[in-house]
């Protein structure tokens, strides 16, 4: 959204308000469809109106500092300039309706929440069943809640091209407010929570390679891969090159790092963002390419691909995709990646394998599976970032080292 023309061309308050609807309407869908059906008997509605109607009923509920009036008379507007002139009256009912009975409606929400959170937190209900067995109710309600909030946004200071004193005196030239993160797992000066920020496209930090987008949960795995100056490293999974990038960091862009992607369109994103950040070690492979033969690097990055629950506060659309048979399925897949990247390990050397789930079957699991069927590694660690304990995205870590013969 924030490299659109017509985004960049608003004012910055309108700017908030136009990624605070989208945004927001994303994350509160059930329970702003839960109201229209209760305020329109059920009856189905065509999709294009129904994201009118959801889109006033939002700032009526969820967004105090625009008047009412004003909310009502812009849908109604929309709802005309849209192709719905008749339905015009319709819509000014329904919303009217329901700002004269907010305090009932949220009596209600409030209710909900109790005998349907799935509902009243806007999460699919197979996930919450899931979730309520596996973190119990009070840890249900706090994921619940920790996903229905606006996501900060975290960066990680490029060290190939500033310093974290540089960037921040540059920061405070371009009017942005930066904190530093201080986790056991990153580095003091690494990584920054940017409070305040005109938008990064217009920032000629960002432009100029000082600093990489990245929750501070996506540190764990470089740490745990630990990549040392001159060594021979696989990232396996690389697109769009957050990691890969990170691991050059690293290593001082001093030794030879494979970036390998079985897309070809995302592989290029890892050379864009590597340009960029003046990454100058890495080398893109995808399919039918072999990224090297066995046992040919010092360390290998697994960044699989995963069902993405610790991350949903971000990937707002995917709570409405992701189905429950899934879990099983990303496993499975999961687990031959693992078996397929070991044999790029050299003796004595490091696989580390990372999810951003929160699902035991996709983490734990997965690796029990494979050290259950292989004599040639060991677990050496694996942790566990959640959400609401560490305050960033969830995460999984674990690091294996391939034993000597």
């Amino acid at each position: 959204m924030e490299s659109d023309p017509g985004f960049l061309s608003l004012t910055p308050a309108d700017r908030r308000l136009a990624q605070e609807l989208v945004y927001g309407v994303m994350r509160q869908r059930a329970t702003l469809d839960w109201i229209i059906s209760r305020r329109t008997e059920g009856r189905p509605q065509k999709p294009a109106l129904l994201d009118i109607l959801r889109l006033g009923l939002y700032q009526l509920f969820y967004l105090d500092r625009i008047p009412a009036h004003a909310a009502v008379h812009e849908t109604v507007e929309l709802a005309r300039e849209s192709g719905f002139p008749q339905q015009a009256g319709f819509v000014n009912a329904v919303l009217r309706g329901c700002d004269r009975d907010r305090v009932q409606l949220r009596t209600d929400l409030s209710k909900l929440a109790i005998v349907d959170p799935a509902t009243a937190w806007s999460h699919p209900k197979w996930l919450v069943d899931r979730w309520r067995g596996q973190f119990g109710k009070p840890g249900l309600l706090k994921l619940l809640e920790w996903d229905n909030s606006p996501p900060p946004t975290f960066v990680r200071v490029n060290r190939l091209k500033t310093t974290p004193e540089a960037l921040n005196e540059r920061w405070k030239a371009e009017g942005v407010v930066a904190l530093p993160i201080d986790h056991d797992w990153i580095p003091a000066g690494t990584a920054y929570h940017l409070v305040s920020h005109p938008p990064l496209a217009t920032l000629g930090s960002f432009v100029d390679g000082g600093f990489y987008v990245q929750d501070p949960s996506t540190h764990l795995a470089i740490q745990a891969l630990d990549p040392q100056p001159g060594e021979s490293i696989l990232d396996f999974c690389a697109a769009p090159g957050g990691k890969c990038s990170h691991i050059a960091d690293r290593m001082g862009n001093n030794g030879r790092i494979v970036a390998h992607d079985n897309s070809s369109s995302r592989l290029r994103l890892v050379t864009e963002n590597c340009t960029r950040l003046g990454v100058t070690c890495v080398t893109p492979v995808s399919p039918p390419a072999i990224p090297g033969e066995a046992g040919a690097f010092d360390r290998v990055l697994l960044d699989a691909p995963c069902s993405n629950t610790g991350v949903l506060r971000r990937r707002l659309e995917l709570r409405w995709r992701i189905q429950a048979e899934e879990i099983t399925r990303l496993a499975e897949t999961q687990f031959r990646l693992l078996c397929r990247v070991s044999e790029f390990v050299r003796p004595g050397g490091v696989l580390v394998y990372s999810t951003c789930s929160l699902e035991a079957e996709e983490n734990a699991g997965v690796v029990k599976a494979f050290i259950g069927g292989s004599t040639q590694f060991e677990v050496i660690n694996q942790r566990q970032i959640d959400p609401v304990r560490d305050g960033v995205d969830g995460a999984f870590v674990a690091t294996l080292v391939r034993k000597n013969p």
